[in-house]
């Protein structure tokens, strides 16, 4: 398994479903997950979900600028993620960064066990 391909695959599949049916997120987080959104801890798959798809905005467009990768303990990865955030009818885009720590499931694929959302201010 090379995890750079992982991480890859991972962050195109979250931003894809992210831009188009984010309540298809769900089956990436369990109930001991834990998302912080910009600085608000949200813990278990259907508060995650909850709190994603309640955002105020119906339509975006992640564009990845960079993604980084390591190895975790438990054969988990880190996976860091920037870049821009487009959302409908407005001008200009939102500078983000995005950590996932992946855990493997029984099934060989991964889930979201933590996930932390910024948006970066200049």
């Amino acid at each position: 398994m090379d995890p750079d391909a992982v991480a890859k695959a991972f962050v195109e599949h979250y931003y894809t479903t992210f831009d188009s049916n984010r309540a298809g997120l769900a089956n990436l987080y369990q109930d001991g997950s834990m998302l912080t959104f910009e600085g608000q801890k949200i813990q278990g798959a259907q508060s995650i979900v909850a709190k994603l798809t309640s955002l105020p905005f119906q339509q975006c467009q992640h564009s990845i600028t960079t993604v980084d990768c390591q190895p975790s303990g438990a054969g988990g990865m880190l996976v860091f993620v920037s870049g821009t955030l487009q959302l409908t009818g407005e001008q200009h885009a939102l500078k983000f960064s995005q950590m996932f720590h992946l855990m493997p499931t029984q099934q060989g694929s991964f889930y979201v066990l933590n996930d932390i959302f910024r948006l970066n201010y200049a």
